[in-house]
Order: structure tokens, then C-alpha cells, then sequence
């Protein structure tokens, strides 16, 4: 659907403003993301994190002309062939257009908020409704305050339902999703504890994310919790709502009982005073009330039980997130299957771009026929043939007869057509693929999870599990707590943090991160190779490293006068003037740098040459997370304070000052000064308990095999640890070799298995270690967490009188790094 310009400022209530012709079809927020510039309509929205309107001149430069802006910069006035509307508050203006273009439709939407459950809730209902509906909905779990006006962009007049959920992290932010959906079919999935932290009570946040229901025509929820119960009597809302319950029998969905049998779960129900059943391949917690959820909704819209039970039957787990592995023949493989719809389409094109830095990679896109849009076939393809386009694919595989019928629309350089999934790989094309960034999209019915075990590299079950989510999330998150003009050095030494330095790198480049560091040269060389054109400081460089470090424009710390000297002779001898270099001053740490009584030489050898230029002076803490140590921490700040004041009033140019690294910025803000350095908190490791970040690494394995081991028998090598019971003990797939440390043996430490912790028995051998699992529900093959959510890593650091740094950097290289993102 299109607006004109002229009708979008009247939606934001602009008048008497000349504006250029235009049309939009796109509404944007992030720059990166830009598909359709002379279609598109950019909102500068600003952050504490950002300031959008700095990214507008680059946008007109990429061809858009229409901006929804909150002030007129002055280097905008050539832009005189562009339309600038002027609002109070961008984010709000995002939200009233999406709010317009939501009362355009009379159709039903459905609504679902909670602290859990969301995103699932909603996938089943398109797996469950699909037949019956087209369908538009969130993409993966945009539910944010600008996640859910783009979302509800994306209705269109082929639509007949509509699905979208919202989330919430402050008190009064839902009033303005509610205007934005204004859904006419409530669902509230569960109240948990995320987010907590912003509100005065359980009971408020309840009530605050009630407010998306004010106006739908039903809230459907579980009757049996008091404070959802409590928060819907108390806004008025029970008038209308459609509980389900399992202690109610008068309830109008009342759950007799759930039996768990194998794999499955059987919900005995009972509604309009008949019986049924429905069962279900999951037999955990949530997806059992998931399913009530989705079964409530589906009795709501009048479906019949009979047809219910058989779809329910046929519910697929949810791809919540797309994951990067590494394929065959250096190949990498984004998997993204089982979200194949438009918007899902046009995010993952844009992930798989932010992978591609390298320049000798391919492209290629595997996809399969997109199913139930509305849409006729010509012009659905003619619509993705211009996505693939803009997502500058130089591979296509088609699958699928619909894809293959309008095989002609698509442009790219190579391109073959597949009517199934089993001719694609009968013709072992997939055989020939060599370093291709390879994206796979497919709808359920054509399995794509066949092409993606033929395309992966399989060498371990045991896996490190990086949420690149998670891992932005700590980078803005400690972004907002320094001055917008603070420049953060993110480090991804040691392969960053043993996470995997180049897609840590790619995605922290994407997000505009100013700095990098790494050890050694070879860690920068190693980035450069794969793309990465942000700054790289090199921490501890070498003096024959000079071709390396200079070719690659990589920035040495100098710590030394060895190292300056000789640093000073090879830009001498290649003709290098100013080059840029980072001087280490030890101001009691007592590792490397320069002594406060060696500055007036320093000064004098900086003075006396041309080749190297100062660009940062800096030091190191040496113990910023401890309070019984601050006064030394004071002292530490007031001595480079001092030697930047001296070294400056000399050299006669400016000259950045930085000593914070993760502890000191979130203990120390006053010392932030031009720069900080952002280390084990990228992670999600606070040194001073801050709370807030978020789990970025997971190492999991697989449980090979389970014995029924008798009381007073010994457990593994040299026999040291003896049963005192009749023990289950189950052997999993880690070892010494992959970086699980001895340490861990005979009950020091534990891993985390179905919802339970056990612990870890006998040494630790070389591949393998034994768990105690008497009393825990597992089986051969579960997934055992050795860190992550539920086990931090500072909790398994702590247990054997380590530290996390030591954990992280100690995991194998032979350990698979599977990145993840929503």
C-alpha cells in the first residue's frame, strides 16, 4: 500500500508545509536496512545510544528524500530536492503513521503480550491458521516500541488476520502499542520476572501490559493466576475475557488433565459442556500452556475441535533464531529455515549482508516456494526476484513449482530451479559449493533440514553457542552508560574471549562499534582478512611486525622506548609520517608502559620525530572491581590525568586519554574521558555485579550414554571418587581437550540438564566426563548446558577458584562456535 507524502503529513498533523511529490511504501528506522530509497520514509529517532539525523546526509546520498525529523541541521540546506517533516517526537510519529495505517483494516488482529511466551504463541497460531487465514505477522520478535509499528506496516489488502505481539521494559509504554495494533483478540501467554527490574510490583507490570486489551472485544488468559486475574478484574476487563483454567470446571476452557506420554503431551478439555482432546509433540511445561493458549484462540474463532486435533498434532518447534555455522569447503551457512514469509525474508537478506565482508565470497540463497500470502505467484516472485535483487545475491536455488513457474523474473548471475527438495539434492549440484555465504529459507513442507546436514560441517556435538542478541545488547547497554562523545574500544583478543573474533567483529562493525583491540598483530591481520575496516589497536606488538602492522593499518600500543625507538626507525625508513600509535602508561599496575619519571624523555623522543603521531595515551587498572582498593584506583586516574597534562602541553596536539575497562566504567564513569575499554563485560560478565546484562555464550554437549551405576563402585580414571548410593550416571561428550578443566571433577563443579544441576563425577577425561543424574528425567542424547543462562560462568569460575576470563579463553578450537540471532 502507498502514501503520499502529502497524506503522511496530514497523519502527523502537519500544515501548510510546500512538499515535493512523493510516495511511501517503506517506513525506515535503521539506515543499514534501506531497500527502496525513493519509497522509503526515514525517521531520525533518537537514543541515549544514538542520534539518528546524523545518518541522514548519507542517506540522501543513497537516494532518499523523505525524513521525518525532530530539528533542521544547517549541512542540510543543499538538500533542497527532499522533504523534511518536523515533529515533536520521531518515535512517536513512527507510531501514530503505523496507528493510521492499522485503521485501515477490518479484519481481526490478535494481540499477545507477557513475560514469556510470546513469539511462540504466535508462530503456532500461523502454523494452526494458515489454511484458513492469509496471514500477516511480527517477524521473529519485533514487539518493541519500534518493532510493532513496523510490523503492523507491513498489513497489506490481502491480509484477513493478523497476528502481532507486543513487549514492554518501562511503565507506560504499552498505552502506545495498544493504539498502534489495537487488537481485537487479546492473548496474555504468562507473567514471569523479565523486566522486573522497572517496575514497583508483579501486579503493575501486570496491569501495564493489560493495556494492549482496553479496547479488543476478548482477553484470553489463565484464570488460575491471582495477579493476572486480580490486574483484568481491577481494569475492567472480565467482562470480556476468555479464561481457560485447570481448577475452574465452570471456566469457559477448562483443562481436565494433561498426560505426558514419550514425546507427547495429551490436554484433556473440556468447552461448551462437551469433552476432547488434543494432543501435542512436546511434552515441556510451556509448550503445554502454549498450546492452551493457541488452542483458546482457535475455539474463540469458531475452528472445530476435530480440525483443531489435527493440526495440533502436526505443531513444529519454533526457529526462534537463525544461526551461522560452518559448512563444507569453506562455506558458512545461515539457517533460517522454517521462516519463510516476506518480512522474514528481508531480515534475513539483510543479516546474511552484514555477514559478507569478505569480498571473494558468494552469495547464495536457497529458498523454497512462499506459501499462503494472498498473493498471486507472478507477482509474489516479481516482489522477491527485487528483494534478491537489493539483497545483491549472486546464487539462487529455487524449490518449489510456484518458484520454478516464475523462474524468469529472477535477474542473478547463477540461478537453478528444483521442483522439490529431493531433485535439488539428486542433482548433487550442492556438492560443487565452495566459499558461498550460504542463506537457506524454507516453508515447513519442503525440509530444508535436509540440505542444511548435507551443507554442515559436522566435527563435534559438543558446541559453544554465541547470542549475538545478547552480545549488542551488553555493547548498547554499557554505550548508555557513557557520554554520547565516548568512544568505546571493544576487545576481541583471545578470539574474542574464545567466542570467535570474526563474527564478534562483523556484527560489533555493523553496529558501529569506533574501536577494536586485539593482543597480537596476527589477531588484526586475522580481522582485516574477513572485512573488518574499523580501527584495530594491537596491544602488544612486535618489533618485526612492522609490514604487517603498517600494510594492514593496524595502530601499535607503544609501551616501551624498544619499541618506540624502533617503531620510529622503520617510518622513518618508509617514508611514514604520523602514523597513529597508542602510548601505555604504567601507573601502578606494573606490567607494561612507561613510568611517570620516564615522560620528559617520552616527550623528548615524541618531539624529535615525524614519523609516529600520538593518538591515544592510556593505562591500565589494576584492580577497579574491588572497593578496598579505590583510593589506589583514585590514584591510578590522577597519575595519567597528570602525565596526559604534560604530554600534551608539549607535543602541541590534542591527544585522547582512556584507563576504564569493564569494571571501571561501571564503577568510575567520572574517568571516562575520550575512550573506554569494553572487555569481559561484552560478554556478560559483570565485575562488580552490575545487573542488566544479558548471557552471551552457552558451551552445550550431549549425553551419550546413561548406566545404572550400583552403590560403592568407583567412577572413572584412578578410581577417586566411590558411590555412597545406587547412582545414575550418565556420560557426556566434553573433555579436558575442549577446555572443561579438571578441576571440575569429583563433584567441584556441575552442568545443567532438563531444569536440574548435576554434578560432575570422577576426573575429567580427555573427551569425556560423567554426571550424577539420579532423580533427573534425561535421556541418551539430551542437551547438558556446561555454562550459560542458567549455570553463569562466573558461578562455574567461582567453584573452582578461577576466574571467567580463564573459562571462556579455554574452550577448544575443536569446539563448534554456532552464532545465533532472532
Amino acid at each position: 500500500m502507498k502514501y503520499s507524502i502529502q497524506k503522511i503529513a496530514s497523519i502527523l498533523g502537519i500544515k501548510n508545509q510546500y512538499l515535493l511529490e512523493g510516495e511511501i511504501t517503506q517506513l525506515l528506522t535503521d539506515s543499514r536496512k534501506l531497500n527502496y530509497p525513493q519509497e522509503t520514509l526515514f525517521f531520525a529517532i533518537e537514543t541515549r545510544q544514538n542520534d539518528a539525523h546524523k545518518f541522514i546526509a548519507d542517506l540522501y546520498g543513497s537516494g532518499v528524500r523523505n525524513f521525518v525529523v525532530t530539528k533542521i541541521l544547517p549541512e542540510w540546506k543543499s538538500f533542497t530536492d527532499a522533504n523534511f517533516l518536523k515533529v515533536g517526537n520521531t518515535l512517536h510519529a513512527l507510531q501514530r503513521v503505523a496507528a493510521y495505517h492499522r485503521k485501515q483494516f477490518d479484519i481481526p488482529v490478535i494481540g499477545i503480550t507477557g513475560s514469556n511466551g510470546k513469539t511462540v504463541v504466535k508462530e503456532w497460531l500461523y502454523q494452526l491458521l494458515e489454511e484458513d487465514y492469509n496471514i500477516v505477522r511480527s517477524p521473529r520478535s519485533y514487539n518493541s516500541q519500534t518493532g510493532v509499528p513496523l510490523s503492523v506496516w507491513e498489513l497489506n489488502q490481502n491480509a484477513t488476520l493478523a497476528i502481532f505481539e507486543a513487549g514492554i521494559s518501562q511503565p507506560d509504554e504499552m498505552k502506545y502499542l495498544e493504539q498502534v495494533i489495537r487488537p481485537t483478540i487479546g492473548v496474555f501467554t504468562k507473567l514471569g520476572e523479565a523486566h522486573q527490574e522497572n517496575f514497583s510490583s508483579q501486579q503493575q507490570k501486570c496491569m501495564e501490559k493489560l493495556e494492549l486489551f482496553t479496547n479488543s472485544n476478548v482477553v484470553i488468559f489463565e484464570e488460575d493466576n491471582k495477579i493476572i486475574n486480580q490486574s483484568a478484574d481491577m481494569m475492567v476487563l472480565l467482562q470480556k475475557a476468555f479464561c481457560w483454567s485447570r481448577k475452574y470446571p465452570d471456566a469457559p476452557l477448562y483443562i481436565r488433565k494433561t498426560e505426558k506420554n514419550g514425546e507427547r503431551t495429551t490436554i484433556h478439555y473440556s468447552f461448551l459442556n462437551f469433552d476432547y482432546s488434543v494432543t501435542i509433540p512436546f511434552t515441556d511445561d510451556a509448550s503445554v500452556e502454549n498450546a492452551i493458549s493457541c488452542l483458546a484462540v482457535m475455539l474463540y474463532l469458531n475452528v472445530k475441535p476435530e480440525k483443531i486435533s489435527e493440526r495440533m498434532m502436526k505443531l513444529e518447534p519454533v526457529a526462534m533464531r537463525l544461526d551461522v555455522r560452518q559448512g563444507k569447503n569453506n562455506c558458512i551457512i545461515i539457517n533460517d529455515t522454517y521462516n519463510s514469509d516476506i518480512n522474514s525474508i528481508k531480515i534475513a537478506l539483510d543479516f546474511q549482508q552484514q555477514r559478507k565482508l569478505e569480498r571473494t565470497m558468494k552469495k547464495t540463497l536457497i529458498i523454497s516456494d512462499i506459501l499462503q500470502t494472498g498473493l498471486l505467484p507472478k507477482s509474489l516472485y516479481k516482489y522477491v526476484a527485487e528483494l534478491v535483487q537489493h539483497g545483491r545475491i549472486e546464487k539462487l536455488i529455487g524449490i518449489g513449482h510456484d518458484i520454478c513457474e516464475n523462474s524468469e523474473v529472477f535477474t542473478v548471475g547463477e540461478k537453478f530451479f528444483f521442483r522439490s527438495t529431493e531433485d535439488f539434492i539428486r542433482s548433487e549440484i550442492w556438492k560443487s559449493f565452495e566459499n558461498e555465504l550460504i542463506l537457506l529459507k524454507g516453508s515447513r513442507k519442503y525440509h530444508f533440514e535436509q540440505i542444511n546436514e548435507l551443507l554442515e560441517q559436522r566435527v563435534h556435538e559438543t558446541v559453544l553457542e554465541v547470542d549475538l542478541d545478547a552480545l549488542v545488547h551488553n555493547f548498547n547497554f554499557y554505550k548508555s552508560r557513557i557520554s554520547p562523545n565516548t568512544k568505546l574500544i571493544c576487545m576481541v583478543k583471545a578470539n574474542g574471549y574464545g567466542a570467535g573474533a570474526v563474527e564478534i567483529a562483523k556484527t560489533l562493525q555493523y553496529h558501529r562499534c569506533p574501536y577494536f583491540a586485539v593482543a597480537v598483530a596476527e589477531e588484526g591481520i586475522e580481522l582485516r582478512k574477513e572485512g573488518i575496516s574499523t580501527p584495530i589497536i594491537v596491544l602488544n606488538p612486535e618489533v618485526n611486525g612492522f609490514e604487517e602492522l603498517f600494510s594492514k593499518d593496524l595502530e601499535p600500543e607503544v609501551y616501551n622506548f624498544r619499541i618506540l625507538d624502533a617503531f620510529i626507525r622503520e617510518a622513518e625508513r618508509r617514508g611514514i609520517t604520523n602514523y597513529p600509535i597508542h602510548v601505555k602508561i604504567d601507573t601502578g599496575m606494573h606490567r607494561l608502559g612507561f613510568l611517570p619519571a620516564q615522560i620528559p624523555e617520552l616527550i623528548g623522543r615524541l618531539k624529535s620525530q615525524k614519523g609516529l603521531k600520538v593518538k591515544s595515551l592510556f593505562s591500565h587498572l589494576a584492580a577497579s572491581e574491588s572497593w578496598m582498593f579505590d583510593s589506589f584506583t583514585q590514584e591510578q586516574i590522577a597519575t595519567l590525568e597528570a602525565a596526559h597534562r604534560e604530554i600534551c602541553s608539549q607535543l602541541g596536539y590534542p591527544v585522547w586519554k582512556h584507563i576504564l575497562n569493564s569494571a571501571g566504567i561501571e564503577r568510575f564513569i567520572d574517568a571516562q574521558w575520550d575512550m573506554v575499554r569494553l572487555g569481559i563485560g561484552l560478554y556478560g560478565v559483570s565485575a562488580s555485579g552490575l545487573s542488566g546484562l544479558r548471557n552471551v555464550v552457552t558451551l552445550k554437549t550431549t549425553i551419550l550414554q546413561i548406566q545404572e551405576i550400583p552403590n560403592h563402585e568407583t567412577v572413572g580414571y584412578g578410581r577417586k571418587e566411590t558411590l555412597n548410593r545406587d547412582t545414575r550416571i550418565a556420560t557426556i561428550r566434553i573433555g579436558y581437550a575442549d577446555g572443561l578443566d579438571r578441576k571440575c571433577g569429583n563433584r567441584n563443579g556441575k552442568v545443567w540438564i532438563n531444569g536440574k544441576y548435576a554434578p560432575i563425577v570422577g576426573n575429567v577425561c580427555m573427551d569425556l566426563c560423567m554426571i550424577d543424574i539420579t532423580g533427573i528425567d534425561a535421556k541418551e542424547g539430551d542437551t547438558v548446558v556446561v555454562f550459560g543462562e542458567n549455570l553463569p560462568v562466573l558461578e562455574v569460575a567461582e567453584s573452582i577458584n578461577t576466574i571467567p576470563y580463564e573459562i571462556l579463553t579455554s574452550i577448544s578450537p575443536r569446539v563448534k562456535r554456532v552464532y545465533v540471532k532472532e
